[in-house]
């Protein structure tokens, strides 16, 4: 007999390879052993590796993970993927109800009720039945382009056999509980913190630039819409969910055609009670309008579908024991308590810390070492305290200590101010913080400058305070790990370009308590250079616009400190911006008002949107108050939006702005 075609025997071990993850991820009904499988991968990677002519995309070998990427791409969704407004409780659940019913004017309706999966939603587009792209959510408008990772979750397929073209894939990416504590587990090993949870974890893992290290997380991928042209594809929610599941996806067996609104209050109870016995986190249901007909009768808000809801549970309590008091050190300085528990099972996962916040709060809690606790803890909350519930018999009080507990420096808590703070800038546990504030998006957008790297930086003493980012290497940044050649050129010249940011972006990136890009923008504004800023005292620094005593002081008491003045001066020589031309308004069609923007605009990014409105004389503050003209609301548009319907401000969209802008 003769050997088989290279080409013949690459495609039907790849074919038999995609028929086991689906057995083994999809439908959990596996026919070979581990062992087994990983010897049927090696072949083909071998064969691979002798043939390169014959590699693809789709390849199973390509679920481990391919080469470290430069960095993420925004792409727009090709329909928005909004977020949904919640039902607490029962009453508000009927609340959601009735509004369906009366905008429906009495027609029949159903519901189609899905667990509400704890973890981070994605987009997948298919064309020609080939996995072509992978989008996070993001904002809802636009996600980033995790392609090259989402083809390392097994649950989710290359290939697809479909009646389209093309077509569009949603669903929720999540950890399963073993997958994230094995990877907690791991991290003890090592010596470093626990992850809090399994939806921050997947979150994380999904985002990291090297897909080797998604691939080892072990995600997994459900997927609940069918899309095509941007539309849904069928004509219900539940049958686009028995088509998915038809077409090899996997799709969460726990979800149910509810005709009324009792028997979607039961598939709520009965899984608020099982809920527990799942291999993953939920928090909750979701109940959409199962008719996409009725769905567009009832459309949407500036926030959510009208159609669909997410009930959430409450969250879980348990008891343990306070074995003592912790303080960690975060970017500002802040010292911040941390309970260590006695370990205790709450709503899925093993808790062993808890925040505890600041010295008041364990005062208004009357909590002393050794305090039996409860504790609480939902899908999307870390671990609290919520109180004592029995003193320990040998119960102590805790103390804040004088002195950081980390670099020994001087801690101080000013008047007013619920917090105490190292006031040394470059104390290590504050470092990677500073460096990732200073290096992010809204600050100095230093591109690539992520946990991985930063971590790696300061170990290895390459860094040992924000300034030393600017006397980096190509040389120093390829020979650590996972940075090659090309990446590390492209970094240096990355922070070499914020040379040019300005001072107000300059300023944010310093740390100082209550400074952010308003109060930034306002300080240069009305000062024009650092050093003005600098020797400003308390009353110097009130007369600019919407600085109070308290950011004053806060301001004061940053330049005093040394460390701090020396950070400024060593940023200074490395030739950033110190000095400011305040910006001038042209006359313009908003000339005098005043504007607050909230949620996702359909069309264009919130920093966009807030240019056109100064570009045409108007002003953009991050707070509404009676003094605001406008808010513009987009999509998941929040507290803001309350509390302008509440003072009676008006509140326009998008294309009322442009038309404002237009004249």
């Amino acid at each position: 007999m003769s050997a088989p075609v290279p080409a013949e025997e690459i495609l039907r071990l790849r074919e038999e390879l995609r028929r086991h993850e689906h057995l083994y991820y999809v439908a959990d009904s596996p026919e070979i052993t581990d062992a087994e499988y990983d010897a049927l991968m090696r072949q083909l990677q071998s064969l691979e590796a002798a043939h390169p002519e014959f590699d693809s995309p789709d390849s199973p070998s390509r679920r481990v993970g391919g080469a470290p990427r430069e960095g993420f791409v925004k792409v727009r969704h090709s329909a928005q993927m909004l977020s949904l407004d919640n039902a607490l409780n029962e009453g508000e659940l009927r609340d959601f109800d009735r509004r369906v019913g009366e905008l429906l004017e009495g027609a029949v309706y159903s519901y189609s009720a899905e667990l509400k999966l704890d973890g981070l939603s994605m987009a997948v587009r298919y064309e020609q039945g080939r996995l072509s792209l992978a989008v996070t959510r993001g904002d809802g408008a636009e996600g980033e382009d995790v392609t090259a990772n989402a083809r390392t979750i097994r649950s989710l397929p290359l290939t697809v056999e479909s009646p389209w073209d093309a077509f569009e894939v949603r669903g929720e990416v999540i950890m399963p509980r073993q997958a994230f504590e094995r990877l907690n587990t791991a991290r003890d090993a090592e010596g470093l913190p626990r992850y809090a949870n399994p939806r921050n974890s997947a979150a994380g893992s999904l985002r990291v630039l090297d897909p080797a290290v998604t691939a080892a997380r072990q995600l997994d991928f459900y997927a609940y819409l069918l899309l095509v042209d941007g539309r849904p594809a069928l004509a219900s929610h539940g049958q686009s969910l028995k088509r998915l599941a038809a077409m090899g996806f996997k799709v969460n067996i726990n979800w149910r055609q509810c005709p009324g609104l009792d028997a979607l209050i039961s598939f709520c109870q009965e899984w608020d009670i099982r809920r527990d016995n799942l291999g993953y986190e939920i928090d909750g249901v979701v109940a959409k309008v199962d008719s996409v007909e009725q769905q567009q009768r009832l459309g949407w808000t500036a926030k959510a579908p009208r159609w669909a809801i997410a009930f959430k549970y409450p969250a879980r309590q348990q008891s343990t024991v306070v074995e003592d008091i912790l303080v960690q050190v975060g970017r500002t300085g802040a010292l911040t308590p941390v309970a260590c528990l006695r370990p205790v099972f709450v709503a899925g996962v093993t808790v062993s810390r808890a925040t505890l916040h600041n010295e008041d709060e364990i005062e208004r809690l009357g909590l002393q070492i050794g305090d039996t606790v409860v504790i609480e803890r939902s899908g999307d909350v870390i671990p609290k305290v919520v109180r004592v519930e029995r003193q320990g018999e040998e119960r102590r009080p805790f103390r804040m200590p004088a002195g950081c507990p980390v670099c020994g420096r001087t801690v101080l808590r000013a008047e007013g101010e619920a917090a105490t703070r190292c006031v040394n800038t470059n104390c290590p546990a504050r470092l990677k913080e500073s460096i990732l504030h200073f290096a992010s998006r809204g600050v100095m957008d230093i591109d690539g400058m992520g946990w991985a790297l930063v971590d790696q930086l300061v170990d290895k003493g390459l860094v040992r305070g924000v300034a030393d980012l600017y006397g980096l290497t190509r040389e120093q940044l390829a020979g650590l790990e996972r940075m090659g050649e090309k990446s590390a050129e492209k970094i240096v010249a990355n922070i070499q370009s914020t040379r040019e940011q300005p001072l107000p972006r300059v300023l944010n990136g310093l740390g100082i308590p209550f400074v952010g890009e308003r109060t930034a923008q306002i300080l240069a504004d009305t000062f024009g250079e650092m050093d003005a800023i600098m020797r400003a005292s308390e009353e110097d620094l009130q007369r600019a616009e919407e600085v109070g005593p308290k950011v004053a002081s806060a301001i004061v008491r940053f330049f005093a400190v040394e460390s701090n003045r020396e950070l400024v001066d060593a940023l200074g020589r490395a030739g950033l911006r110190f000095t400011h031309q305040k910006r001038v308004a042209a006359p313009g069609m908003l000339a005098g008002k005043t504007f607050v923007l909230t949620g996702t605009l359909p069309g264009m990014a919130r920093e966009e949107a807030k240019q056109k409105i100064e570009d045409a004389g108007g002003k953009v503050t991050g707070s509404v108050s009676k003094k605001t003209d406008y808010v513009v609301a987009g999509a998941d548009a929040g507290s803001k939006l309350d509390k302008a319907r509440a003072l009676a401000v008006p509140v326009i969209d998008e294309a009322e702005l442009l038309r404002m802008l237009e004249g």
